[in-house]
């Protein structure tokens, strides 16, 4: 269990790797890191990374439920990114898929996306 929370100011982007199981034991604690980098950092873009996520119960449905409110709540939106089709499936079936934006691309790629644009976006304002 284990999270590793990586910073991308100049897109504005937190990206949450979580690696290991999700339930009801470790959510607590996947919970206090993500929301402890979310008011440190009070990015405009969440992106949940499952890439690495071994198991998920409902627990993992909460966890993006309560990262949604909290982002929302901000002005700012959640990704889920790297879901293996068993935890895209229960998220889907949950409606999460109505909420929040769910994207094949691990957390990495997204991040090098959004990092891409802020470039490209500075190139065009400097010539």
């Amino acid at each position: 269990m284990n999270v590793e929370i990586k910073n991308y100011p100049s897109a504005r982007t937190l990206v949450a790797e979580i690696c290991g199981d999700i339930d009801h034991h470790t959510a607590k604690y996947f919970r206090g890191e993500i929301d402890k980098a979310i008011r440190s950092h009070n990015p405009l873009t969440l992106i949940l990374d499952y890439s690495q996520v071994t198991f998920m119960d409902s627990s993992g449905i909460g966890l993006v439920m309560g990262r949604y409110k909290n982002m929302k709540a901000m002005g700012g939106t959640v990704e889920l990114a790297g879901m293996p089709p068993y935890i895209e499936k229960v998220m889907t079936l949950a409606g999460m898929d109505k909420l929040v934006k769910m994207s094949e691309q691990n957390g990495q790629k997204k991040q090098s996306e959004a990092l891409s644009v802020t470039e490209k976006g500075k190139e065009d304002i400097n010539g």
